[in-house]
């Protein structure tokens, strides 16, 4: 058996190497390295992979949260809501740009905002609402859009976990992950679903105006160059990246789709066991599986699964061992805390086992079996 990684980016490239290495070197050889025709061509195919009428690339997904913020035109002490249970970059842009994240709670079976928490939490000051697309699964958009409106609030996709999923419409309509909202972002960080061999990130609208507002933030607030309207920020996708993710675009589907079978097997082996709850499956969202996330027995210490798992040669990982609200970067910053009974709860509960693309069933039965040995010990 080959040894287990966590994400095993090697075999994939090994599969298309062969495309890969043609595309990075004709962008070597063109010398074309900041823009051209590469970038533009990779994000009208992913325009038209997602069905959206704007694709603005840049330089990572937390670039992506930062413009869609400055793009919205907010005011410092402008109030965003966000989950507290989600990677820092969510809310970090937030302060950043001294705006005020309001941190809501999240369901504790799917483990995204819910729309509850977020009615809640809106005040006037309420400029702006992010959900995340946590692990691989659609938030409730339907609902959030609809309060979105309710109350004029533009709505801002987190989709760096999540591209290749889509949501289904009560009316029967199928919309991808970050074009419902009024802008999405996405991450290709290596290990995302769609992933890069460096950073990239890219911001996803329907509103022309918005678009050339995104675009020009992008761009040092320039849309003539030389001739700079606004401030704004370097973020750029570069061509070798835009090559790479090129090559691996029409992949994507097939990319999520060995994900799904993973995680089916994974849930087959896992679902009976009564100290684990596997993720839960909506029925309004195609989860993609950026991460396969399981809640252990709250009487389990995790930390020692985590140690033994490590013992075997198998790799876990906790996203997100502390919640956002109680990291010390806010401890310096003004931020509104709802309830957040569940968040609190899931924090030392989950753990994340190996997924990717490239997992075998001969893998995942030595991952599954010395996981549940190790929860019986304990549990005795």
């Amino acid at each position: 058996m080959k040894p287990i990684q966590m994400v095993d980016l090697k075999g994939q490239y090994y599969k298309i190497k062969e495309a890969i290495d043609q595309a990075v070197l004709e962008v070597i050889d063109s010398s074309t390295f900041i823009g051209g025709p590469v970038v533009k061509r990779f994000s009208e195919d992913l325009a038209q992979y997602l069905d959206v009428k704007h694709v603005i690339p840049c330089g990572n997904g937390t670039d992506a949260l930062q413009i869609a913020l400055m793009a919205l035109g907010l005011q410092a002490g402008d109030e965003v809501i966000t989950p507290s249970f989600t990677f820092i970059a969510t809310v970090e842009v937030v302060g950043l740009l001294g705006l005020k994240p309001v941190f809501v709670d999240v369901d504790p079976e799917h483990f995204n905002i819910t729309p509850q928490a977020i009615e809640k939490a809106i005040t006037p000051k309420t400029k702006a609402i992010i959900p995340v697309h946590l692990y691989g699964q659609s938030a409730p958009m339907e609902e959030i859009l609809e309060i979105g409106k309710r109350y004029n609030i533009p709505i801002i996709e987190d989709t760096a976990q999540a591209i290749g999923g889509h949501y289904t419409f009560s009316d029967g309509r199928v919309k991808k992950n970050g074009t419902m909202g009024t802008i999405g972002t996405t991450s290709f960080f290596p290990s995302k679903n769609l992933g890069a061999y460096g950073d990239g990130g890219a911001i996803f609208t329907n509103d022309g105006k918005l678009a050339e507002e995104l675009l020009k933030i992008a761009n040092h607030g320039q849309q003539k160059r030389y001739y700079h309207d606004r401030i704004g920020i370097n973020s750029r996708l570069d061509a070798i990246q835009a090559a790479v993710l090129s090559v691996k675009l029409p992949f994507l589907d097939t990319y999520c789709q060995a994900r799904r079978a993973a995680a089916d097997y994974y849930d087959e082996k896992l679902s009976n066991h009564p100290m684990i709850t596997i993720p839960k499956r909506e029925s309004y969202a195609y989860h993609v599986f950026h991460q396969y996330t399981l809640k252990l027995d709250k009487a389990i210490n995790r930390d020692e699964v985590v140690e033994k798992l490590a013992a075997q040669g198998i790799p876990s990982m906790i996203y997100y061992p502390l919640a956002c609200h109680h990291q010390k970067m806010f401890e310096s910053i003004e931020i509104t805390i709802a309830e957040l009974t569940h968040t609190e709860q899931l924090n030392p509960q989950v753990i994340s086992l190996p997924m990717h693309t490239e997992l075998t069933h001969e893998q995942q039965d030595f991952i599954v079996s010395n996981l549940i040995q190790i929860i019986d010990s304990i549990s005795k």
